[in-house]
């Protein structure tokens, strides 16, 4: 097998990974975030409340994907509508749609950077920069309180 052949091989590998993450999410059986290394950096760009750096898997979960959630009184279900491979990294364009507590939909489109590190004994996406519509995130973070 050629480099460029194991790199192919390797991207296919990763991009496979992130949809069968993805489609247990809509399914209600899993998600990306178990594909996380425990000292993963999350970076959410713009100007949200949880916009920032988080430096662990842990701080990520803790601090904005359980609060997200318990803001819910039906889950977000994504809608993958690309999904490309590059080296490292994969991006994922999904459209995500859920109902808030206080009954009002919840709809926003997605793009997400997953930078996988093919040297760990196993594959596990150790980066990701978000980006969505931040003002819809805010008006659901701040409208809506946590169960």
């Amino acid at each position: 097998m050629t480099a460029v052949s194991r790199d192919l091989a390797r991207e296919q590998a990763a991009k496979d990974q992130v949809h069968e993450a993805f489609d247990a999410w809509a399914a209600g059986t899993g998600g990306p975030f178990a594909l996380l290394a425990e000292d993963a950096t999350w970076t959410i760009v713009g100007r949200s409340p949880v916009s920032r750096t988080y430096t662990s898997r842990a701080d990520f979960i803790g601090t904005v994907i359980e609060p997200f959630n318990a803001r819910m009184s039906e889950r977000l279900v994504p809608t993958v509508r690309h999904l490309l491979a590059d080296g490292d990294w994969v991006v994922v364009l999904f459209d995500a749609h859920a109902t808030a507590r206080d009954g009002r939909p919840y709809d926003n489109t997605y793009t997400w950077y997953l930078r996988f590190d093919p040297a760990r004994e196993t594959e596990a996406i150790v980066e990701v920069i978000a980006f969505f519509d931040t003002v819809e995130f805010t008006d659901f973070w701040e409208r809506v309180a946590p169960a």
